[in-house]
């Protein structure tokens, strides 16, 4: 397939935005970029004038499996939320359809707003079945999108993955928390298996695997080990959440001998540059310094970290070491979209009450630089992805200038960050094929796949209330819990406020 962009605008980072110029696909890579190309026979020509053409955007960080949960919950911590969010409880196991469909909505959003690249930390509840792997990777397949999906999988129990709650428990309750999870490290190392030699690098390449360890306290350390050695040799991200929330800083402190979790997998050995951190709220300059000097990668979500009160990222401590930094909306349920743009804007926000110095505050530019190639360094594609140039990957998003968010044109970085909603985007390709083009979506049926979640997820309704209300027994227990790190000094403050908090409200 030959696609001519003619006379388009190319984003550039430093510089703002180019003279119109032209841009030839050829296949699945940019092959020239320069003013008034003749077009090759047979080309696709898509007119550019008045518009800008930029690199796709990258959700460096997000969860698939409750795409259709949007809505459902209020804003709660962490660790409270997750009693609703992903309970593991055989009645809420998909079938592989509702794991396609449920896919595929998201998919829809990303695609229509400019996205063209995702990964994909995928839960499985109550555990991972091949079918339902198979449902989701073919849904990314089909949809056209660029997917990495690992899964996030513990293996230990509830009860060895937060703190306090072995002194709180009721012995009945207790029992309950402790018992092994109906799958391990082994059987979750032969799903890792089926992902990745039948998924990583399918779709001529569109399609990846990563491997998760959810978080460091959540598995035992030979599957760590295992999911280490598994990213090593096939060049795989790894994905861990670390000090998502003030509950696991205070976690290290009571079961890692004070060391945060970053020290721990430090220590280990198990910080690379392959490892996307994701969240990094409750971190120090100690584990800054070790985060820089492996060469990882953090994930930031800014809305799912204010939707779930998990606090305010030190994003400025972050760039000076020169850390990169991706973009995500983390999971629907956890931000209510999966709206690329918002949590750009939002980037550019919150931060801005974390330091009185306005030298220090996030400029647009480096925001993009974090949407773009920050994304493409997470998914360890720097060399393919972020960069409109020949021999790059033809991943690219297609924004029209006239439109009320460029309306007058002041600053096109300012204005990408702080003005656009995704309703500019006019055209996605992805791998070279415009996925998203004349106002609608080109690989999925939009109406009859909204129109299948709702009569299929209308289905679901009585399971996940009763879910909810199983929830309801651990809510006291768990509450006691969160309150009790609340109260802990750990040294530092990420919350928006005047006093550090120290108590809770009955």
């Amino acid at each position: 397939m030959i696609t001519l962009f003619r006379g388009v605008h190319i984003l550039d980072l430093d510089a703002g935005m180019s003279a119109p110029s032209d841009v030839l696909v050829e296949g699945q890579r940019i092959a020239v970029v320069a003013p008034a190309l003749a077009a090759p026979v047979g080309a696709h020509i898509v007119e550019g004038r008045g518009r800008l053409l930029m690199p796709g955007l990258v959700n460096g960080h997000f969860h698939s499996p409750v795409n259709h949960m949007k809505g459902r919950l209020d804003s709660l911590p962490l660790e409270i939320f997750m009693l609703y969010e992903s309970p593991a409880l055989e009645g809420l196991m998909p079938s592989p359809r509702e794991a396609y469909v449920r896919t595929q909505l998201a998919c829809a959003e990303m695609l229509k707003g400019g996205v063209t690249a995702v990964q994909d930390d995928a839960f499985f509840v109550p555990w991972p079945t091949t079918d339902v792997i198979d449902a989701v990777m073919q849904a990314y397949a089909d949809s056209g999108i660029r997917a990495t999906v690992a899964l996030d999988e513990p293996d230990l129990p509830e009860l060895d993955k937060l703190p306090f709650l072995a002194d709180l428990l009721p012995a009945g309750l207790k029992a309950a928390l402790a018992r092994p999870r109906e799958i391990g490290a082994s059987q979750l190392l032969d799903a890792y298996a089926h992902l990745i030699g039948r998924w990583h690098g399918a779709a001529d390449g569109r399609l990846a695997a990563a491997v998760s360890c959810s978080a460091p306290q959540r598995v035992s350390l030979p599957y760590f080990e295992a999911l280490e050695d598994l990213s090593r040799r096939h060049g795989l991200p790894f994905f861990a959440h670390m000090l998502e929330t003030k509950l696991q800083r205070v976690l290290g402190h009571e079961r890692f001998g004070g060391h945060s979790l970053i020290r721990l997998v430090a220590d280990l050995g198990l910080l690379s540059p392959r490892m996307n951190i994701i969240h990094a709220v409750w971190v120090d300059d100690d584990d800054l310094d070790l985060v820089a000097a492996a060469g990882a990668v953090i994930a930031h979500n800014p809305i799912s970290n204010l939707r779930l009160g998990s606090g305010v990222m030190p994003f400025r401590r972050i760039r000076d070491r020169g850390i990169p930094v991706c973009l995500g909306t983390d999971e629907a349920i956890a931000d209510d979209s999966v709206n690329l743009w918002a949590v750009a804007k939002m980037t550019g926000l919150i931060h801005n009450i974390g330091d009185p110095d306005y030298r220090a505050w996030p400029r647009a530019a480096e925001i993009l630089d974090c949407l773009l190639r920050g994304g493409a360094r997470a998914m360890g594609r720097q060399d393919d992805l972020g960069t409109i140039a020949p021999g790059r990957l033809a991943d690219l998003t297609l924004v029209d200038l006239d439109t009320l968010a460029f309306t007058p044109l002041n600053d096109i970085h300012r204005q990408l960050v702080y003005c656009e909603s995704g309703s500019s985007v006019v055209a996605t390709m992805v791998a070279g094929r415009l996925v998203f083009a004349d106002g609608r979506l080109q690989t999925i049926d939009e109406a009859a796949l909204r129109a299948e979640a709702r009569e299929l997820f209308a289905g679901r309704a009585a399971a996940l209330a009763e879910a909810a209300a199983a929830a309801e027994r651990w809510l006291p227990h768990y509450h006691a819990m969160y309150a009790r790190a609340v109260g802990r000094d750990v040294g530092m403050n990420r919350w928006v406020g005047d006093t550090q908090p120290t108590t809770l409200r009955n």
